[in-house]
């Protein structure tokens, strides 16, 4: 199979079980927001941040050191493997001594005991960390969909049954837990490969010397991303954690199945161009495509931000609108933004990275406390400021090192985004008209919400002739 080919085949797998996996997640959500209070979503929010935390101290960088290998042996498998589990053990044990500084910093007791029993999940998933690597490396994404979507079915199960039998939040705690258990006994039990327990002090350090600064760089931007629950935490209620929780939920839940995608895909795909010029070129492409998708998307969860929360979540949870047209418009950058700092790792400029990301971060502290000065609405204002300042940041620095500078870039996506905007004010204006009459959330939902995107999807391709050859080109 051609390197093209395989790659297509990898985006249509990963896409398949990213959205299976993620409708699951989104529906079993919606049906615990209707069981469980914003607050209870609050305290969960507050905490995962320590969680993200000791998942990507647990991995150290080194699995993607391993698909970036170009034929690993036994031995670097196994060598990471127990590297993993050592770390993790290691960083369990500090979350567990830290859980009841971090219930006072927040003022809430209930906490310690949550934070001790929710961070046991990354510790199970240190278990199948390689396998995973091993299946990206090959690209088989068919047989991770079959393994996750048990995991979230199973999962749900518990954390919705859970929730009914009154054990609130809780029953997000033990959501996670029970997903990544059946996860990790699946891996164990269909995928071959077995770690040998081996320790190659080689190995280690060859992996260890391009993983740390992923790691360093990760640390940051996992920490950046949950320091907004964590400042709304601590100066504000847990309601308004959950209802901004819930609002990036909302928000992320489109884009994150293409930022995933285009992360594990694009990664070991980039890995196998030797050209710079062809990697300019798959870039191109993969760019093109990716806003010509999240763009409307983005543009119909503006649009529609109440009748959306209105009609999933219900009335209670409809603070949260404001929030969602706000973050909704970083999302329209978030996966291009994200998937290009491939272009870092396959050129083994790890040490690139993690200087953007210090800087990035920094840039982001800025932005955050100018912020706080206007409660939780100029956070979220904030958020976005940041998210098209690391747009700009990340496609300058990745571009530069192909040839595809960010004037280039912006100029392919013009065509794009000047449709995609005429067509919001022309569904806008009809909306607004009809705004006297009583239709149903749903029926409005599906009628702006696909006229839009067809409007969108098709004037995009019509207009823009090299996005329509792309197109074409997946069809072949």
């Amino acid at each position: 199979m051609s390197l093209k080919r395989q790659a297509i085949t990898g985006v249509k797998w990963s896409f398949v079980q990213q959205l299976s996996v993620q409708i699951i997640n989104f529906g079993v959500q919606v049906i615990l927001a209707r069981l469980l209070t914003p607050e209870m979503f609050g305290l969960i929010a507050m905490v995962i941040v320590f969680v993200s935390i000791g998942a990507t101290l647990m991995d150290s960088g080194m699995t993607s050191s391993l698909i970036r290998t170009k034929t690993p042996e036994q031995k670097d498998y196994s060598t990471v493997f127990v590297t993993n589990l050592i770390v993790s053990c290691s960083v369990y044990g500090l979350v567990f001594i830290a859980a009841p500084y971090i219930a006072a910093f927040y003022k809430q007791a209930v906490l310690t005991d949550i934070v001790r029993v929710l961070a046991l999940s990354f510790v199970i998933r240190s278990f199948v960390a390689v396998h995973v690597a091993k299946l990206t490396k090959e690209m088989n994404f068919k047989l991770q969909m079959q393994l996750q979507i048990p995991s979230a079915i199973i999962g749900g199960g518990v954390g919705v049954s859970m929730a009914y039998t009154g054990y609130e939040v809780w029953s997000l705690v033990w959501l996670n837990l029970a997903q990544a258990l059946v996860f990790t006994v699946q891996n164990w039990l269909f995928i071959p490969w077995k770690p040998s327990l081996v320790f190659d002090k080689e190995k280690f350090k060859h992996h260890f010397r391009f993983g740390y600064k992923l790691t360093l760089a990760s640390l940051i931007d996992t920490i950046f991303n949950d320091v907004y629950r964590i400042v709304i935490g601590k100066f504000y209620s847990p309601v308004q954690v959950g209802y901004f929780h819930q609002a990036e939920m909302l928000r992320l839940f489109p884009v994150q199945q293409l930022s995933a995608v285009l992360g594990k895909v694009t990664y070991p795909y980039f890995s196998n161009i030797n050209s710079d010029a062809s990697l300019k070129s798959a870039y191109k492409k993969t760019m093109k495509l990716v806003i010509s998708v999240t763009f409307p998307v983005m543009l119909v969860l503006i649009l529609l931000a109440e009748e959306l929360i209105r009609f999933l979540l219900g009335e209670k949870w409809l603070p949260a609108a404001p929030y969602l047209q706000i973050l909704a418009t970083a999302s329209i950058i978030r996966p291009v933004s994200v998937y290009n700092l491939n272009i870092l790792k396959v050129k083994g400029r790890s040490d690139l990275l993690l200087i953007i990301e210090v800087v990035k971060k920094a840039l982001g502290v800025c932005f955050l406390a100018a912020g706080l000065a206007y409660g939780v609405m100029g956070i979220v204002v904030s958020l976005v400021l940041f998210s098209f300042s690391s747009y700009i940041i990340n496609s300058s620095v990745s571009g530069s090192i192909i040839n595809y500078p960010l004037w280039a870039q912006l100029k392919d996506m013009q065509v794009v985004v000047v449709v995609g905007l005429a067509v919001y004010l022309f569904i806008y204006s009809i909306k607004g008209a009809l705004g006297s009459f009583n239709y149903p959330d749903f029926l409005l939902i599906i009628v702006f919400g696909m006229l839009t995107l067809m409007l969108c999807a098709s004037l995009s391709v019509f207009f823009d002739k090299d996005l329509k050859r792309i197109v074409w080109s997946l069809r072949k």
